[in-house]
């Protein structure tokens, strides 16, 4: 059956936007040693650039699963763009590095409201036959995305300056805006579910996590100490209160009564968390430690977002015929392997040995990522679909900001308050390895959950 002009559309509105968001984060690695030495940050300010969108957007994604349900995907949707839109034009002014860090802050609430209600709308305007293949699409538009922002982004904060990003970020944010309007129909809001939010969890769940990525920043002090304890026991706390509510913001019935769900949702979270530091990582030792330029390193980095998207819609097709668990497993042993190589890297590695490694990791991940949104999405019944994409959107951000907060921990104790560029390059390359061999160590354990989360029952008609 051929896909409607409403498919077609809701399909290319959900892939502008997934493209835009992607572009922005990648193209801002390579420019991080730029903004460093724009505003004088030392290595935990330059990581709160990245972080500080990460946790906005972790603080919203669980929330807005929850009202995309009852207020409408849609309506969430156009909000989150408007406000994405308006943060990146603030970013691109920023006269100092407070003011980025808080505007990328709000870069992430709107990037929360949009991701999170976009996969929602996607999967509900596909029957489950299709399902895989457009969530294939859909995540080779983020990879695209990554593909291009290094390589653009590189170039552009070369030539240009890295406050250019951020205008083409607005830019891209109007023209996306546009046709949600345009294309998106509206969606009629479920009041009674309004009436259920569960405003005392939210807010439990958000001063938690945000004491808890703010307080490892700060380690080794006491006060980072007793941040991050008091940011998991309030998480704890969460769980409890979702546990015994009649209706959650985050439903634990998803994990503990749903294996298929929970054991996909708990491998993305370990695949993120491995992954993600690896671009922040390179970007820095490229520039830094192998003294290329800013488009040099983004040439370089290119492979490895590029191997995801070529790769991602082949595989999320394949995995609407073969079980996607099989996939997901052996993406996940690619990128164990692949970030084990990593820790090897020094000042003499040759740059074919780095693009190798980098085509063997993003090959990984187009194995596992598709297939395993793919089982999420399919494990829950329509109803639930917007907790569904929340929680796994939620998993993701949480990897990465994971991700980060190993990186940090690691350039606390062994930078001493100093800027990555002050560093030695031996303190730099020895973080770099204790860096990737923990996220390796981290990704063997997400084959185990891959493989054992069992298999999607498929439609039998």
């Amino acid at each position: 059956m051929a896909w409607t002009n409403k498919q077609i559309s809701t399909l290319l509105v959900v892939a502008v936007t997934s493209f835009m968001g992607t572009f922005l984060i990648s193209s801002i690695n390579i420019a991080l040693p730029a903004i460093e030495k724009t505003f004088s940050l030392d290595a935990i300010g330059l990581s709160w650039v990245i972080t500080s969108f990460l946790l906005a957007t972790a603080m919203f994604l669980l929330p807005v699963g929850k009202w995309g349900d009852a207020s409408g995907n849609a309506k969430l949707y156009k909000i989150g763009l408007i406000i994405f839109t308006f943060a990146s034009f603030l970013c691109a002014i920023a006269p100092n590095g407070t003011w980025l860090i808080v505007a990328r802050f709000l870069q992430g609430i709107g990037s929360a409201f949009s991701n999170t209600t976009g996969q929602a709308i996607l999967v509900s305007s596909f029957p489950q036959k299709n399902r895989g293949q457009v969530i294939g699409i859909s995540v080779a538009s983020v990879y695209t995305g990554l593909a291009l922002g290094p390589f653009i982004g590189g170039i552009i904060t070369q030539h240009i300056g890295w406050h250019a990003l951020f205008h083409i970020a607005a830019v891209l944010g109007v023209v996306a805006t546009v046709i949600a309007f345009l294309f998106l129909a509206k969606d009629k809001p479920d009041r009674a579910a309004i009436s259920k939010t569960d405003w005392k969890g939210t807010v439990v769940f958000m001063i938690g996590l945000s004491s808890l990525v703010y307080g490892s920043s700060l380690i080794p002090s006491v006060t980072g100490w007793l941040l991050l304890f008091a940011g998991i026991s309030l998480l704890v706390t969460f769980w409890f209160m979702e546990n015994r509510i009649s209706f959650p913001m985050f439903d634990t019935k998803l994990f503990t009564h749903n294996r298929l769900f929970a054991f996909s949702n708990i491998a993305a979270l370990i695949n993120y968390t491995a992954t993600f530091a690896i671009i922040f990582f390179l970007s820095l030792y490229l520039q830094k430690i192998q003294g290329l330029s800013p488009q040099q390193a983004g040439t370089i980095i290119i492979a490895q977002p590029l191997m995801m998207a070529i790769f991602s819609p082949v595989v999320g097709k394949l995995s609407d015929r073969i079980q996607p668990r099989y996939f997901a497993t052996l993406g996940m042993a690619m990128c164990s392997l692949g970030l084990g190589a990593l820790a090897f890297l020094s000042a003499q590695t040759p740059v074919w040995f780095i693009v190798t490694i980098l085509i063997w990791v993003g090959l990984g991940f187009a194995f596992f990522s598709s297939p395993n949104m793919n089982t999420i999405m399919s494990s829950v019944d329509r109803s639930r679909y917007g907790q569904a994409s929340g929680t796994a959107a939620s998993m993701r951000v949480f990897g990465q900001i994971v991700s980060m907060t190993i990186v940090t921990l690691f350039f606390a104790v062994l930078f001493n308050g100093k800027a990555v560029d002050a560093v030695g390059n031996n303190v730099f390359l020895k973080a770099m390895k204790w860096g990737f061999v923990t996220f390796s160590l981290i990704s063997l354990v997400g084959i185990y959950f891959s493989f054992t989360r069992g298999n999607v029952e498929r439609e039998t008609h």
